[in-house]
């Protein structure tokens, strides 16, 4: 998927969504010769994101992204502009949006360059806070009210209720809403390890993302 070159450092970002708290956050290593598509991504799995909706970066005043047929579009080939190209400053930060409706907002901060592995799979997440919150569901404001209704003990209460009724199909529906619920409350880094190895080998597969995410839930 990437092509080798001389030199090859790897580079650490933290990436966490603003406007939420406490914050949901992630810190990943990518090679330096990753694509601003491997980065759109690789921050889509680290994160825990559908690639559902359209998305930018905006990078030293510009725009990048990987564009979708009747969306926005870029003037530069995502696959062919890579990260190293941007001479990143130490703790220098960017944006990276998705969802233009529920404008879910990342702040990506550079943190170090290391050696490159070649060992290693990259990219590779060493790091995270939280589960995202999700798709739809308003954007962040309506997320934070969201999920002070679906506190933990609200969620508790409500499985113990649904264990009494017997209505299968109302069970099942509900069941499968709490659940999501319960997981904003973790992150799951082996599973989104393996998820990113799965990319590094072969590439992006809607269909194949999806069903993880599903069997995650």
């Amino acid at each position: 998927m990437l092509k080798e070159q001389i030199f090859i450092e790897v580079y650490q970002f933290r990436i966490w969504v603003r406007h939420i708290s406490p914050a949901i956050w992630r810190r990943i290593l990518v090679r330096s010769d990753s694509t601003i598509a491997d980065l759109h991504y690789t921050i889509q799995i680290a994160m825990g994101w559908t690639d559902t909706h359209l998305h930018k970066f905006v990078i030293h005043g510009k725009d990048y992204g990987v564009s979708l047929l009747g969306g926005i579009s870029f003037s530069d080939n995502p696959n062919q502009v890579q990260l190293n190209q941007f001479n990143f400053r130490l703790n220098e930060r960017f944006i990276y949006e998705y969802d233009f409706y529920d404008q879910w907002i990342h702040e990506i901060r550079f943190e170090k360059r290391l050696p490159y592995e070649r060992e290693i799979i990259y990219p590779v997440c060493i790091g995270g806070v939280r589960g995202t919150p999700p798709e739809d569901c308003g954007g962040a404001w309506k997320f934070m009210k969201l999920k002070q209704e679906y506190n933990e003990g609200y969620i508790l209460h409500k499985i113990l209720k649904l264990l009494e009724d017997k209505d299968d199909v109302k069970q099942n529906r509900e069941f499968n809403e709490l659940k999501y619920w319960l997981k904003i409350y973790t992150f799951n880094k082996p599973f989104v390890n393996r998820s990113l190895e799965h990319y590094a080998l072969n590439g992006f597969d809607p269909k194949h993302w999806t069903e993880e995410m599903e069997l995650c839930v």
